[in-house]
C-alpha cells in the first residue's frame, strides 16, 4: 500500500513509524481502498514538507497542518503525483493527528496550555457539572471563554484574580479588533461571570469589582419574532429528502423529529433504539439540555418516518444509536454536526438556504404549528420541555388569528 500510494517520502520520514497504524485505522473505520490511497498521498506530502523544513515530529499540531494547507498547497511545486486538494488533505491529516496522539508521538491538544491553566479549567469544569448541573454544550461554551481569557492574561504565570483590572475584563469581552457580535459578547460575558463566581465560592476571592466591570449587552426580551417555516416552506423542506435512498430516509426521519416534536439537533443525535416504546407510542429524551429524561408522545407521521428508516435505510451496525453513519467512518458516533449538515443540505435543495442555516428554526416551527392547531402555551412548554412558561410566551406573537381578534381599532377610523 505504501509503495503504490506515495512518492516514497513517507518511508524514511518521522511519520513512518505510524504509517501502518494509520492504514489500519482507516480500514477499520470502513474507508475504501481508493480513499486510503488518497489519504496516504496526503500524509506522504506532509512528510516531505516536514523533512524539507527540518521540523521535528513533536511540533506537529493543528496549527502546523493549517500552515501546510494554507501556505504550501496553493503554490506547491513538489514533483510527482501528490495530493493538493485542501479539503481532502485536511481530512487525511486530521486522522493522522488522532493516531499520533493515541500513540503518544505528539502532545494532546490541552497539553499546549500551561499546567496552571489546565488544572484551573479542570476544576472549573467539575464545578459546572457537579454544582451547577450544566449540560456539556454549555460547559464547553463557558470553558472556551475562560480558556481564552486566562491564556491571554496569565499564560504560564500563576492565576491571580487580584491582578486583573476592570479594563482587562472589558477589553476581553468587547474585543475592539473584531466585530462585536451580540451572541459572541454574551457568550464571553456568561463565561466570565460564571468563572468569577466559581472563584468566589471555591477560593474565597473578592470578585465584586470584576463582576461589576462586565459590560451589559443590550437585549430586549421578546423583541423579535421566532423564525419559523411557513406551511409552504415546510412542505418544500420535507419534500427535499429523497425517501427512495437510505440517506434521504434518515434525513426525513430526523427532520420529522424536529418539526413534529421540537427536538434539538443534539437530542436527535443522542436517540437510541431503546428510547422508542412502540407499545405505548412514546419517545424518551434522555440527553436533553435540562439533563433529565422526558417522555413524549410519538406522532404518527414521526413514527412512520422512523420505521421506514429503520426497516429500509438503517445499515447493520453494532451501535444502538437510532441514527448512524452510512459512510466511513461507519462506527464513529453520530453527532449533532451530522444532523445539522443533513438539514443544511435540505435547505439548499429546496431553495431556503438564503433564509435559514440552523436547526433551531425547526423547533420554532414545531411550536408555531402547535399554536396554530389550538395548543395552549402550557402544552407547548411541556413538549418543548421549557423549565419556565415565560420562555414559551414568545410564541403568542406568531398567533396572528388570536392577535387580530384583540387588536384595537386604529384611532380616527379607517380612511
Amino acid at each position: 500500500m505504501l509503495d503504490s500510494a506515495s512518492r516514497g517520502w513517507l518511508g524514511d520520514s518521522v511519520l513512518q513509524p505510524s504509517a501502518d497504524a494509520y492504514v489500519t485505522y482507516l480500514q477499520r473505520h470502513g474507508y475504501a481502498a481508493a480513499s486510503v490511497s488518497a489519504y496516504l498521498r496526503s500524509v506522504d506530502h506532509l512528510a516531505h514538507w516536514l523533512r524539507e523544513r527540518r521540523i521535528p515530529l513533536c511540533r506537529l499540531d493543528e496549527r502546523l497542518v493549517q500552515r501546510f494547507v494554507g501556505e504550501h498547497l496553493p503554490g506547491c511545486a513538489c514533483p510527482g503525483r501528490v495530493q493538493r486538494t485542501p479539503h481532502q488533505v485536511r481530512a487525511a491529516l486530521r486522522h493522522l493527528l488522532r493516531i499520533l496522539r493515541v500513540d503518544g508521538h505528539i502532545a494532546a491538544i490541552h497539553e499546549r496550555l500551561p499546567i496552571p491553566i489546565q488544572h484551573e479549567l479542570a476544576r472549573f469544569d467539575a464545578h459546572l457539572a457537579s454544582a451547577c448541573g450544566l449540560a456539556s454544550a454549555t460547559r464547553r461554551s463557558r470553558l472556551r471563554g475562560v480558556r481564552a481569557f486566562l491564556g491571554d492574561r496569565f499564560r504560564a504565570a500563576p492565576i491571580r484574580l487580584d491582578a486583573i483590572s476592570a479594563a482587562a475584563v472589558i477589553a476581553f469581552i468587547v474585543r475592539p479588533s473584531e466585530d462585536p457580535k451580540p451572541g459572541r459578547v454574551r457568550e464571553r460575558r456568561a463565561a466570565l461571570r460564571s468563572y468569577f463566581r466559581f472563584r468566589a465560592v471555591t477560593c474565597g476571592d473578592r470578585v465584586d469589582r470584576l463582576v461589576a466591570a462586565i459590560p451589559r449587552v443590550a437585549q430586549w426580551r421578546l423583541a423579535t419574532l421566532p423564525a419559523h417555516l411557513t406551511p409552504d416552506e415546510l412542505r418544500r423542506f420535507l419534500d427535499a429528502f429523497d425517501r427512495q435512498r437510505p440517506g434521504g430516509r434518515r434525513g426525513y426521519a430526523m427532520a420529522r423529529c424536529m418539526v413534529d416534536l421540537g427536538l434539538r439537533a443534539g437530542e436527535v443525535a443522542a436517540l437510541t433504539l431503546e428510547d422508542l416504546d412502540w407499545a405505548n407510542g412514546t419517545l424518551t429524551i434522555r440527553r436533553s439540555k435540562s439533563r433529565r429524561a422526558d417522555v413524549l408522545p410519538l406522532p404518527v407521521a414521526t413514527g412512520h418516518a422512523i420505521v421506514e428508516y429503520v426497516r429500509r435505510g438503517r445499515p447493520h451496525a453494532t451501535s444502538r444509536s437510532l441514527f448512524v453513519r452510512h459512510h466511513a467512518p461507519v462506527d464513529a458516533p453520530f453527532t449533532p454536526a451530522c444532523v445539522r449538515s443533513a438539514i443544511r443540505l435540505a435547505y439548499a435543495r429546496c431553495g431556503l438556504a438564503q433564509r435559514y442555516t440552523g436547526t433551531h428554526v425547526l423547533r420554532h416551527t414545531a411550536a408555531t404549528r402547535m399554536r396554530y392547531a389550538g395548543a395552549s402555551l402550557k402544552d407547548i412548554a411541556d413538549v418543548l420541555r421549557h423549565r419556565s412558561l415565560d420562555t414559551t410566551m414568545i410564541y403568542t406573537k406568531v398567533d396572528y388569528p388570536r392577535l387580530a381578534a384583540v387588536a384595537a381599532p386604529w384611532p380616527g377610523g379607517a380612511s
